[in-house]
C-alpha cells in the first residue's frame, strides 16, 4: 500500500520534496512503513542522478587534455633575436666558447646574439620589432654610442695584448656580492685576472684582501643602482667603482637607464624622469666618456631568461646572473666569485633565487665552463 502511494506522489513532487512530505505522513503510515518508504525514495534518487549525468556526459562531451610541454621547454618570451656575426676575440683553444658545443648546454648556446646594442642597431624597425616584447628600449639614445668600442665588452683587449706576453686566452673573473667571500684571502687572485666584473654594491674599500680592488666591467641598472646606495651606505658603498679601466654597462630594464646614459654620455644632468636633475658624475665620474658607457641588448637578456628560467611572469634574470653570464659569452675562461653553492647557508646573504641559480651554477662548474670558488 505504502509503495502505491510512492509511486503516485513521487512524479508529482519530485525527490527533494517527497521525503518532507513523508515525515508529515509519519503519524499516519507508522515509525515501521515510513523508513521503508524513504529508503525507497533514497534509491530513486540516486538512480535518476546517475541516469542523468550518464545522459549530460553523452551530451556534451569535456575537452581533450592537450599534450603536456616537454621538461626541457621553458615558456619563451619569443625565441627570435638579431643575429650578429663577430669573429671570436681570440684563438684561445680552450676558450669556453669551443668547449661548450660539446657539453649540454651546447644546443642552448647563441654566440651569434650581441650582448651590447650601440649606433649601429638604430633603426625604427628594430625598435618596432623588439617594442613587443617586456622591458625599455629607448633606441634614440642608441645613437650617442657611435664608437665601435660601444658595441664590444671588452673593447680595450688589442691594447692589453700588447703587455701580456702574447696571451691567447682572456681570463675573466666576475665577482658577485655573497658572503662566502667573507675571510676568503681570494683578493690577490680575482685581480690578477685580465678583466674583473663587479655588480651593485660592490664595496672595496677595507676587503681588498678577500675581494680585490680592480674593476673593469659594473653591471647595473638604475634603479639596482639607487637600491644599492640606499641598503649599503651605511656598509660604505657610496657609488659605482671608478677607475681609468672600468666600463659601466647599464641593464636596460626601464627608460630611466637610457635617460641616465644620455645623461653620462653628454655630461648634463638628467632631464626627465624619475632621476630628474640628478648629476651622473656622482656616480661615474667627472672623466667618464661615452665610449666607456655600454648597455646590454634586450635580445641578449630575453635569450638568457629564455633559457635559465621556468617562471613566465620573471622577464629577466637577476643583475649578477647577467653578468655571469655576458662573460660566459665573451670570455675565454671564466672565474666566478660570490655566487650560490651548495653551502649558502653558512655565510651572509645576497643571494637570490637560490634553487634555481645555485643549480645553473653548479652545472656550468660541473660542465667546465666556469671555475665556481667554492669552500
Amino acid at each position: 500500500m505504502e509503495l502505491r502511494v510512492l509511486q503516485i506522489l513521487l512524479p508529482i513532487l519530485g525527490t527533494k520534496v517527497l521525503p518532507r512530505v513523508l515525515q508529515i505522513l509519519l503519524p499516519i503510515l507508522g515509525t515501521k512503513v515510513l523508513p521503508r518508504v524513504l529508503d525507497h525514495t533514497r534509491t530513486q534518487t540516486r538512480t535518476q542522478t546517475r541516469a542523468h549525468t550518464r545522459t549530460q556526459t553523452r551530451a556534451t562531451p569535456g575537452p581533450k587534455p592537450g599534450p603536456t610541454p616537454g621538461p626541457t621547454e621553458p615558456p619563451f618570451i619569443g625565441d627570435s633575436y638579431y643575429s650578429d656575426d663577430t669573429p671570436p676575440l681570440t684563438d684561445c683553444p680552450d676558450s669556453v666558447q669551443r668547449l661548450v658545443s660539446q657539453t649540454d648546454f651546447g644546443p642552448r648556446f647563441r654566440p651569434d646574439i650581441p650582448v651590447l646594442q650601440w649606433k649601429k642597431h638604430l633603426n625604427p624597425d628594430q625598435y618596432k620589432r623588439l617594442s613587443q616584447y617586456p622591458g625599455a628600449h629607448g633606441w634614440q639614445t642608441l645613437s650617442l654610442l657611435n664608437a665601435s668600442q660601444s658595441g664590444q665588452l671588452l673593447d680595450d683587449w688589442p691594447e692589453r695584448l700588447q703587455h701580456l706576453n702574447a696571451s691567447r686566452c682572456v681570463r675573466c673573473a666576475v665577482v658577485g656580492n655573497g658572503g662566502i667571500l667573507k675571510d676568503s684571502g681570494r683578493g690577490e687572485e680575482i685581480d690578477q685576472h685580465h678583466y674583473v666584473f663587479r655588480t651593485n654594491g660592490a664595496i672595496l674599500k677595507g676587503f681588498q684582501t678577500d675581494v680585490g680592488s680592480r674593476t673593469t666591467h659594473y653591471t647595473f641598472s638604475t634603479n639596482t643602482l639607487r637600491n644599492s646606495l640606499r641598503s649599503y651606505g651605511g656598509a660604505g658603498y657610496s657609488r659605482p667603482p671608478q677607475s681609468e679601466e672600468t666600463r659601466y654597462v647599464f641593464l636596460p630594464d626601464h627608460d630611466r637607464d637610457y635617460l641616465l646614459l644620455k645623461a653620462a654620455a653628454t655630461h648634463s644632468r638628467v632631464d626627465h624622469g624619475p632621476e630628474h636633475n640628478v648629476d651622473p658624475t656622482m656616480f661615474f665620474g667627472a672623466d667618464v666618456t661615452k665610449e666607456k658607457l655600454k648597455i646590454y641588448h634586450p635580445d641578449f637578456i630575453r635569450y638568457l631568461r629564455n633559457r635559465s628560467t621556468k617562471y613566465k611572469n620573471i622577464y629577466r634574470p637577476s643583475t649578477g646572473a647577467v653578468m655571469l653570464l655576458a662573460a660566459l659569452h665573451t670570455c675565454d675562461q671564466v672565474s666566478a666569485y660570490g655566487f650560490m653553492t651548495p653551502d649558502y647557508g653558512k655565510y651572509s646573504d645576497h643571494y637570490y633565487d637560490k634553487s634555481s641559480t645555485m643549480s645553473l651554477w653548479q652545472q656550468l662548474h660541473k660542465a667546465g665552463l666556469i671555475r665556481l670558488y667554492m669552500r
